[in-house]
């Protein structure tokens, strides 16, 4: 239990999706104009990852890894095409719930909601329990099993919500204040991102 909370904790503040890789700016830059679309496509790419790395998880463990199958043989190099297919088959269920009950939100969010099926922080959270489940037990970020997958990927969707929520709250304020005319738009909030960044930092010494 204290190793998935560690994970779960890890994933959200020490490698947040956003501000520690960078992964998944594309939407977060394009989406973040404010809270409440903020907040949806968070929930959605939340979500996503708690359906889709558990999924990709048993799939390398207990079909594409060596003599899962049969012995000798190794499908792993499959797993990258795997893994895209079944963020693809998950984004397309989230697009038609939205779709059906939140029409105000789907229209806000536009095209950038079946974009998540190319989210690099949905491909990148199922990349990294690749990597992951390779390293010591003994290791903080170990992933042995599908409750470790569990909380990495919940932790991995709060922390890039919080990210982009944050980000929302900062946009709706900035438009309120007078930004140097060269800096509007990307400029400011380019700045702003790195600076949120940086504070996040302060977390990367974090031992649980």
């Amino acid at each position: 239990m204290e190793h998935i909370i560690n994970l779960f904790i890890r994933s959200i503040f020490v490698d947040n999706m956003i501000f520690a890789f960078f992964l998944g700016m594309c939407s977060f830059l394009a989406v973040s104009k404010n809270v409440k679309t903020s907040l949806g496509l968070g929930l959605a790419v939340t979500f996503v990852l708690l359906v889709t790395v558990p999924v990709n998880y048993c799939l390398l463990k207990y079909v594409l890894g060596p003599n899962c199958l049969a012995e000798g043989v190794d499908l792993s190099y499959l797993s990258f095409i795997l893994f895209i297919a079944v963020i693809a088959g998950i984004v397309q269920l989230v697009e038609m719930v939205v779709e059906r009950y939140s029409p105000s939100l789907y229209s806000a969010l536009g095209i950038f909601l079946p974009l998540i099926a190319v989210n690099c922080a949905i491909m990148g959270a199922s990349l990294f329990v690749q990597q992951r489940v390779n390293l010591d037990p003994a290791s903080s970020q170990y992933i042995g099993n599908v409750w470790h997958a569990l909380a990495y990927a919940l932790g991995s969707g709060i922390g890039w919500t919080l990210a982009i929520v944050a980000m929302g709250a900062i946009r709706e304020k900035m438009q309120y204040c007078d930004v140097p005319r060269p800096l509007q738009g990307l400029g400011i909030t380019f700045i702003t991102v790195g600076l949120m960044a940086i504070a996040m930092m302060c977390f990367s010494g974090l031992k649980i």
